[in-house]
């Protein structure tokens, strides 16, 4: 169940209180521990703090060894619940945790930053980053519950906003019409933050709608990877470099390309797509890789989860609001697409 609030320490005494747990354990990385943790005033004085390094670079089996050790030493049971405090990094390691911790624990999320409120903390989806993949192993495990508080973006800066935009603008897209519209008009590296906390609430009606027509990813929810399979694929060889970028602007970036791929192969208007790639081009700047990179993006694209028999699975857009799903493109179409990007 998703809460909204503006009074973060009442709604998590009220959730601590009804969850009845013989031990609660707060999970944070040294970022959210810093900045984030004072939000919740009192009520996480009960909370056993375990805190872990930030970023994506250790979303790793290491660290979620780590988080069990702590669990361990901590007496948790079956019976103790997990609150994972901050951004997508936090909730899928915590996520994913507390799946696997004596065959499942509970756990609430308290996304901290735009990307987690909109994206990693909703839908049941858990993991960590392994052999230099993203989110190669994991799980579909709910949460109790999912606290939304926009008061958390005032500890964010610039890149990080933008971050979580990108999966808006990917969700705008899937809904279409007026939605998508208003994210073209709407400047992330100046939010209005009333009017962006109407727009994150629109964004999860988005994603939960999807996802409860399909939590596990048989069908319709493959939409949601709208701009990943590219993305994800930037995303790891950043990380190969040991030059991580930021999710959503992996994201941004795979959305151009794949926008392109929707016009050569599923009729996408030309003219909306330009309009996307100058807005992210604006907004996210552009990813530097070369021909000499292709073939290291194609194998990433094949390790894609969604990939079946071999074949480099995309969901691909007719038009803003109509989805093609399932789509499949041979390494010469995905070479032209990536040629588009690298001279545009």
């Amino acid at each position: 169940m998703i809460h909204y609030t503006q009074h973060i320490h009442a709604e998590l005494q009220g959730l601590l209180g009804a969850a009845g747990a013989d031990r609660a354990f707060l999970l944070m990385d040294e970022t959210t521990a810093r900045l984030c943790r004072p939000l919740l005033g009192t009520a996480a004085d009960t909370l056993l703090p375990v805190v872990i390094p930030p970023t994506d670079a250790h979303k790793t089996l290491a660290t979620l060894a780590d988080v069990w050790r702590a669990l361990v030493s901590g007496g948790a049971s079956r019976r103790s619940l997990l609150v994972n405090l901050g951004g997508g990094m936090v909730t899928d390691l915590g996520g994913f945790a507390a799946a696997t911790f004596k065959r499942g624990i509970r756990y609430i999320n308290i996304p901290t930053t735009l990307l987690s409120m909109v994206d990693a903390a909703v839908g049941g989806k858990t993991g960590i980053n392994f052999e230099g993949l993203k989110n190669e192993i994991g799980a579909f495990r709910d949460s109790e519950a999912v606290v939304i508080d926009t008061s958390f973006l005032r500890t964010l800066d610039t890149p990080n906003v933008l971050s979580g935009y990108a999966e808006m603008l990917k969700h705008a897209l899937l809904r279409g019409g007026e939605m998508w519209l208003d994210h073209l008009r709407f400047d992330p590296s100046r939010p209005d933050l009333t009017r962006l906390q109407e727009m994150v609430r629109q964004s999860i009606d988005v994603k939960s709608s999807i996802v409860a027509e399909d939590p596990h990813e048989r069908g319709l929810r493959k939409a949601l990877n709208l701009g990943h399979t590219v993305g994800h694929a930037f995303e790891s060889l950043a990380l190969r470099r040991g030059q991580p970028v930021l999710h959503g602007y992996a994201v941004a970036w795979g959305l151009v390309c794949e926008l392109y791929l929707s016009c050569r192969l599923a009729g996408f208007p030309e003219d909306a797509m330009r309009q996307a790639w100058n807005f992210v081009r604006e907004h996210y700047g552009t990813f530097a890789f070369t021909c000499d990179d292709y073939p290291a993006l194609l194998e990433l694209m094949r390790h894609d989860k969604k990939n079946a028999g071999g074949a480099i699975n995309f969901t691909l857009l007719e038009a803003p609001g109509h989805l093609r799903l399932d789509s499949h493109a041979t390494d010469a179409q995905i070479e032209d697409m990536l040629d588009f990007y690298t001279n545009t």
